[in-house]
């Protein structure tokens, strides 16, 4: 009897530490894991093996342009252990974005890109709007821009749209994501494309009722911030999980989700057990030196100071730490 108890403890033991991906993520770079591809609910590299990306997410581009640079990304991955690095390209705000000078915007998304092939990291290029849907147009020509340009390397992941206030999936968000897959898949057909789901990137239910089909290499996004989304979220991710959509967490926070403090500790922990549990990859907000909760810097923070430990904030800390665990 005592030997089956044991037999059975080591048991389950193997088989959580097999779901259990997390590790140091700047050790866990593109040349290791190559082409990406999704395999069920699973991100895997080019050897078919299940593969976490952990990292940091830039700030809006229109009002941070001073992050996109490769001194930043150079930070990202030395010293806040990243293998992934997200950018926000702005598409329509007061101060203007893609809608009012697309050059700009192309030029501030290239020099990050070619710093994150440098530094041998996965770029998530995120479309950062709410009302998509809206700007169709627009949104097809950054993607077939990057697409043609970019789409020969491994390191590119697309995200088309980044948090769909609408709870319209079927009817609005879902065909907007379709549009956009087939201009992305008629310039590069390997690498992953991340889509955005209702209220904020919240809503995984309403794509699992009405999944996008005949598609390879798509997951859809689930964004939380740890002081506001909880338990009753980390259920529906699960529920999506088991019900065989492929989930990326492309945007978290450690804080309320307007951006406030304080840190949730507590649930963040809850969520980074969720995520490592289930291999999800997930990318933090923000490389910002705003003074507000969710900046991972201290305000004043300069490129070359990116992710060194006296300038990071509480958050900043916590995530650093679980990029490299």
């Amino acid at each position: 009897m005592r030997f089956s108890l044991l037999f059975f403890v080591l048991l389950v033991a193997s088989v959580w530490v097999s779901r259990a991906l997390a590790k140091d993520a700047a050790l866990e770079p593109v040349s290791k894991h190559g082409q990406l591809a999704v395999d069920g609910v699973n991100l895997v590299n080019q050897n078919g093996e299940k593969v976490q990306l952990k990292g940091m997410g830039l700030f809006w581009s229109i009002w941070m342009p001073y992050y996109y640079n490769k001194t930043t990304v150079d930070g990202i991955k030395e010293y806040c252990h990243s293998n992934i690095v997200r950018t926000m390209t702005a598409v329509d705000t007061i101060s203007g974005g893609y809608l009012t000078d697309p050059d700009y915007e192309n030029a501030l998304v290239d020099a990050v890109i070619e710093a994150a092939i440098e530094d041998d990291m996965y770029v998530l290029l995120d479309w950062q709007d709410f009302e998509a849907e809206n700007h169709l147009e627009a949104s097809l020509e950054f993607f077939d821009r990057i697409s043609k340009k970019y789409g020969s390397y491994p390191n590119i992941i697309y995200e088309t749209y980044n948090e769909p206030i609408t709870l319209e999936w079927s009817s609005l968000v879902k065909p907007y994501h379709e549009a956009v897959i087939k201009t992305i898949r008629a310039n590069d057909p390997d690498n992953v494309i991340i889509l955005g789901t209702p209220n904020y990137s919240t809503r995984l239910d309403l794509a699992v009722a009405d999944p996008i089909l005949d598609q390879t290499n798509i997951m859809y996004s689930l964004h939380f911030y740890a002081g506001t989304q909880k338990e009753a979220n980390r259920q529906v991710a699960k529920d999506a999980i088991d019900a065989g959509l492929p989930v990326f967490v492309t945007e978290y926070g450690t804080v309320n989700a307007d951006a406030s403090p304080p840190v949730d500790e507590e649930e963040a922990e809850l969520w980074y057990t969720f995520m490592d549990e289930y291999g999800l990859s997930y990318v933090n907000f923000a490389i910002s030196d705003k003074d507000e909760g969710a900046a991972a810097l201290i305000p004043g923070t300069a490129p070359e100071n990116v992710c060194r430990e006296d300038y990071l904030t509480e958050s900043g800390r916590l995530v650093v730490k679980h990029n490299k665990a």
